[in-house]
């Protein structure tokens, strides 16, 4: 009786952490439904051809469109103001938001960037588009995301994407620079965003 409470009491202590790591749950996507990969260099790809970018490489995985929405060196404050024409010209099903990474660079107010990052998902919600964040490492040897992203994820119940960008950035053999990846650095990224879909369940 004794074992059978300790094995009861160490499930009962292991609930929490399941539920706190379970992907939030995306719905399923369309075979035509269009997906907005939107954010900076990283998006666009900097460091690799046009097609060997994250959503390039991303789109023949779930064969299905992806809209290469990424401009180098923009700031969040403006990608802010190109989000909304962006997502009522191509009507996409899901948002996949990579931005901040030149707020790291500028070191624009972390309080300013996570309001940017927050607005454009509420935005993106208001018009019925799913939502999944990817962060950005701090540009120095940590390589740690600011936490304003995971509390923006969880704040919003959003699938987020954390690892992968930290480890693509940590490899030499994965980077062009000490900022962008390299063509295997972005398959890497592509894969990573690619497994969220599937355990989100939008695949």
């Amino acid at each position: 009786m004794r074992l059978l409470r300790h094995l009861i009491t160490a499930l009962l202590l292991l609930l929490p952490l399941a539920a706190c790591s379970k992907t939030p749950p995306l719905p399923p996507l369309a075979a035509d439904a269009v997906i907005l990969a939107f954010g900076d260099s990283l998006t666009y790809g900097t460091g690799a051809g046009e097609s060997e970018s994250y959503p390039a490489v991303l789109e023949k995985l779930v064969g299905r469109r992806v809209v290469n929405a990424g401009i180098p060196g923009e700031l969040s404050e403006t990608g802010l103001q190109r989000l909304p024409e962006i997502l009522d010209r191509e009507k996409p099903a899901l948002l996949l938001l990579c931005h901040g990474g030149n707020d790291l660079l500028q070191k624009t107010n972390q309080s300013v960037t996570a309001g940017n990052l927050r607005e454009m998902i509420r935005i993106a919600r208001e018009k019925g588009v799913s939502v999944i964040l990817l962060s950005v490492p701090m540009p120095d040897l940590s390589l740690a995301p600011p936490e304003y992203y995971a509390e923006i994820a969880k704040e919003y119940g959003t699938p987020i994407e954390s690892k992968a960008l930290p480890r693509i950035l940590g490899k030499n053999s994965l980077k062009s620079d000490y900022i962008h990846p390299n063509a295997a650095g972005y398959r890497v990224l592509a894969d990573s965003v690619y497994d969220l879909l599937k355990k989100s369940g939008a695949l």
